[in-house]
């Protein structure tokens, strides 16, 4: 592991209403077995989207996300800001490709503009999730190099809803890639479209008032994102593609320089990339972005899904489809809420139903029968490149079936401790039978996850 040590500078700000976003970017290099940072700029962007200096929101007490960073005041030593977050790194660091040969990803860190010089610390979790420092990056507020480019002509966000002043709400910005100039009135429709899908699910639902949604309008010169797999290429606005680290379902934007330049001209706090295509598609990074296909039969459940990723760091709870992460080995407790290697789920205990046993029983071999079946016709469907309502016929056929035999048990319902879940049929245990990181099901989140995702709302959201 690289630590290294930088002298940078930031622009303090000179009034609290002022206060503005300050953005680390870094290059993230390395393989299945080591990493290496080094910086690729700082620049001051707009507006700060959070609570205003000294509020208790500044400081992370989650214990979520696989990496860490803490933005600290040399001179007292006090942690001024941190956030739990994951990165395009980690997810590629999981593939059999990281074993083979380095690769380097272009990633940033944004938090307040601070006040005077800081030291800003990235920590990772070790074998036993426990946060170790990996790099440690000084910044000082006089350093001209800064980018403090002006936002003048940027595009200007506009307000999918807004429910009160940024400091005050969870900013969510949506942006549109793919959609040509002729198509802005399709991508207005589509944001607001999905906006409605999120707050038809609790607990966004009850916290719909706790939110503002911007969108930005990025054109595209051609219509659709990259689908390499299918021999479609695309320069998109964005650079969003499916096929990312071999799995054709999913959608990352790897130009994340690109991403975050064009994201800088709105407050947020997180960032969801719409593309504008049908095929079935979508990914979620926690504390980065999440990405959706904008006109699959299946958006619902996957603009959910992978903003449950995004916005809690919630697990996947399924394990029978095919993924591009490598699996096995000591089955060490996540950090993720979802998700236990203790069969008596003693984290999230409060929430067991009482009298139900533990583990939980439900049709286990019935289901893992099935889906070897849906499984391989999957991947029939993909390798004869089958027109996109065959894919959507056969995941409709085994939500309907699915959610007959999920619903059809006597723990359904119930919070227990469900064998299969993390990718892993054994050793790990997930809270209900039946949940939108477990299926596609229309079952929306299941009470663990509820609890998970209100937390990360009240980190955000002004207490009322």
């Amino acid at each position: 592991m690289l630590i290294a040590l930088l002298t940078l500078t930031l622009a303090a700000p000179t009034a609290a209403a002022e206060l503005r976003t300050l953005r680390v970017d870094y290059f993230h290099t390395g393989g299945a077995t080591e990493e290496r940072f080094a910086p690729a700029g700082v620049t001051l962007e707009g507006r700060w989207a959070g609570p205003p200096a000294g509020d208790p929101r500044w400081l992370d007490d989650s214990n979520l996300g696989k990496y860490r960073f803490e933005v600290v005041d040399p001179a007292t030593q006090r942690v001024l800001y941190s956030r739990g977050y994951g990165s395009v790194f980690a997810e590629w660091q999981t593939v059999p490709e990281a074993a083979r040969e380095l690769r380097t990803f272009h990633e940033s860190l944004r938090f307040p503009e601070p006040a005077g010089p800081v030291q800003v610390l990235v920590k990772k979790r070790d074998a036993h999730n426990l946060f170790r420092e990996l790099w440690s990056l000084r910044v000082d507020p006089r350093d001209p190099a800064v980018d403090r480019t002006s936002l003048a002509h940027a595009p200007r966000p506009w307000a999918v809803q807004q429910s009160g002043d940024p400091a005050d709400e969870v900013d969510l910005l949506l942006l549109g890639d793919g959609y040509t100039a002729a198509e802005m009135e399709k991508w207005h429709r589509d944001a607001r479209r999905l906006a409605e899908l999120l707050f038809a699910v609790s607990p966004f639902e009850e916290r719909r008032g706790d939110f503002n949604v911007w969108a930005l309008d990025t054109p595209s010169d051609e219509s659709g994102v990259a689908r390499p797999s299918d021999g479609v290429h695309r320069r998109s606005a964005l650079r969003a593609a499916y096929d990312a680290f071999g799995s054709e379902r999913y959608v990352l934007a790897l130009d994340n320089l690109r991403l975050r330049e064009a994201a800088a001209a709105a407050p947020y706090e997180f960032a969801l990339i719409v593309v504008n295509d049908r095929k079935y598609g979508g990914g979620g990074i926690q504390g980065s972005y999440a990405t959706v296909s904008a006109d699959n039969a299946f958006a619902p459940y996957l603009f959910v899904h992978e903003f449950g990723h995004h916005f809690a760091g919630l697990a996947d709870e399924y394990y029978t489809s095919a993924v591009a992460y490598a699996t096995g080995g000591e089955k060490v407790e996540p950090w993720e809420a979802n998700a236990t290697a203790d069969p008596t789920a003693a984290k999230w205990r409060e929430l067991l139903t009482p009298g139900v046993p533990l583990p939980t029983a439900w049709p286990k071999e019935a289901f893992e029968e099935r889906q070897r079946e849906i499984q391989k016709k999957r991947r029939e469907l993909r390798a004869s490149r089958a027109p996109e309502p065959e894919m959507e016929a056969l995941f409709t056929a085994e939500r309907a079936e699915m959610s007959k035999l999920l619903a059809g048990h006597e723990h359904a319902g119930r919070v227990g401790a469900f064998e299969g879940a993390l990718y892993e049929a054994k050793g790990y245990y997930r809270p209900q039978a039946d949940c939108i990181m477990f299926t596609r099901d229309e079952v929306g989140f299941c009470a663990v996850c509820r609890r998970a995702l209100e937390r990360v709302i009240d980190q955000y959201a002004q207490r009322r």
